[in-house]
């Protein structure tokens, strides 16, 4: 039967510094070669994983954790925050002086001039500081919203039954519409492709991921994960920056014993 693995970007295919190892550039090459249908699932936006996307000969994606799915490069199903909600979530921000990022498939833009906390979330994910604009949800399709907030100022968000959010970062969560998720993309895409769950392998190491990798029929948790991630995991691999992909893709049968890891230290 047909296999098709997703895999998580950041902590999962990249590591601490934003880099894809080329270990893991290989495997995926190799599963390609051998077969395997490749997939990305992942919180960041379309826009930014285009050139990862480029690189991997990968052209099916989840994005905006379950918002947003690409199959072959046409997109098959969204799902879009509804902007009265949005605008009260902004009220309520406000007050709190917390800063809002919206992002639709193509950018993302600002409500905060300068503001300390989304520049340090977002320059961890190797990103410039967004441009302004306030009003850039009203008219557009949001799917996916950044609230720049810790563990226990977010106290006012138990207001918004209709909405999920998604700690991604100590000082951010995601928010996205309630009851999506990466899992819910999965099976949009899978049934689009026609296979079984049974099927279907996933790598992920954040709290974003649990669901897909309970949905899928085996989920493998890189080393690096939070714990919590791991025990809803099938399989435990080592971190990403140790060949944790490759060591996975073996674990699990999708690569054969003599596949040869190629590390960025080794491969000239």
């Amino acid at each position: 039967m047909k296999k098709i693995v997703f895999f998580d970007i950041d902590g999962t295919l990249l590591d601490g510094d934003k880099k894809l190892p080329d270990s893991a550039k290989d495997a995926i090459h190799t599963l390609q070669k051998n077969g395997i249908y490749t997939a990305i699932a992942t919180g960041r936006a379309p826009f930014m994983v285009s050139p990862l996307l480029e690189e991997l000969n990968i052209d099916s994606y989840v994005c905006f954790n379950g918002q947003y799915v690409v199959f072959e490069n046409e997109m098959i199903a969204s799902n879009s925050i509804n902007t009265e909600i949005l605008k009260d979530i902004e009220e309520s921000a406000s007050k709190h002086e917390h800063a809002l990022v919206y992002l639709n498939e193509n950018t993302l833009k600002t409500n905060a001039k300068n503001n300390e906390r989304v520049r340090k979330s977002l320059g961890s994910l190797k990103m410039a500081y967004p441009g302004y604009d306030p009003e850039f949800y009203i008219k557009r399709d949001i799917y996916q919203a950044l609230l720049f907030t810790k563990e226990n100022e977010a106290e006012y968000l138990h207001a918004f039954s209709e909405i999920s959010f998604i700690r991604w970062h100590e000082l951010s969560l995601d928010i996205i519409p309630k009851g999506g998720s990466k899992a819910r993309g999965i099976r949009q895409l899978i049934a689009r492709l026609g296979f079984r769950m049974e099927d279907v392998y996933a790598f992920g190491d954040g709290l974003n991921d649990i669901e897909m990798l309970q949905e899928v029929g085996t989920g493998v948790a890189m080393g690096n994960a939070h714990d919590i991630v791991k025990e809803h995991a099938d399989f435990v691999t080592a971190d990403v920056e140790n060949d944790g992909i490759v060591k996975g893709l073996k674990e699990v049968g999708l690569l054969s014993g003599s596949f040869e890891a190629i590390s960025s230290s080794n491969r000239f």
